[in-house]
C-alpha cells in the first residue's frame, strides 16, 4: 500500500515551482522509509503566505509572529486513526509559508525547493513524534535524521544551516 500526500496551495505570493508537489512527496516518503514507518501514512501538507501562518502560530502555539513550517501531529505514542477510506494511518497537517521559505531559500543561498524538502522533512520528524523544543540531545538527533534524509534526497546540507547552532 502507498502512502497519501494531501497538497493544497492556499496562498498566491509564491508561484510554486513545477516539481515541488513531487519533490515533497517524495521527501515525505523517504522520512517514511528511513523511519521504517510500518504501514500506509496518509499526511496533508497546505502552502500559507506569512499573514496565515502568523494566525496559525499565534492561535495553536501563542507565539504572534509569523514562522516557516507548523507541524499538527494527529498521532499519539505511535498511535493512529485510520482514514476508513484507504486504510492510511493519518499523521497529521503540514503548513508551510511559501513566503517564508522563498525569504529563508535566498538568505542561505540554496533554491526554494530544497528549502521546502528541508522543511517537509523536519515537519515529518514532529508528526511522527521527535520534538527538537524538549532537549538539546532530542534535537542534535532531529537534525542527524534531517541531514541523513536530504543526503537520500540529493539535497546535503548547506553549511550556512550550522549558523543558528553556534
Amino acid at each position: 500500500m502507498s502512502n497519501k500526500v494531501l497538497i493544497t496551495n492556499d496562498q498566491n505570493v509564491v508561484k510554486i515551482p513545477s516539481g515541488l508537489r513531487i519533490l515533497i512527496r517524495r521527501s515525505c516518503n523517504a522520512v517514511l522509509d528511513f523511519e521504517k514507518f510500518e504501514g500506509s501514512a496518509e499526511i496533508s501538507v497546505t502552502f500559507v503566505d506569512n499573514h496565515r501562518i502568523h494566525e496559525l502560530n499565534k492561535q495553536y502555539r501563542d507565539k504572534d509572529s509569523a514562522t516557516d513550517v507548523l507541524s499538527f501531529p494527529m498521532g499519539e505514542n505511535g498511535e493512529y486513526d485510520i482514514d476508513e477510506d484507504n486504510g492510511c494511518k493519518i499523521l497529521g497537517d503540514i503548513v508551510i509559508s511559501m513566503e517564508r521559505a522563498m525569504e529563508q531559500a535566498e538568505l542561505y543561498g540554496h533554491s526554494l525547493q530544497r528549502e521546502v524538502a528541508y522543511l517537509t522533512v523536519h515537519s515529518m520528524l514532529h508528526l511522527l513524534g521527535y520534538d527538537h523544543e524538549a532537549s538539546g540531545l532530542e534535537a542534535v538527533r532531529m537534525r542527524e535524521k534531517e541531514e541523513a534524509v536530504l543526503i537520500k534526497l540529493g539535497l546535503p546540507r548547506t553549511v550556512s544551516y550550522t549558523s543558528d547552532e553556534v
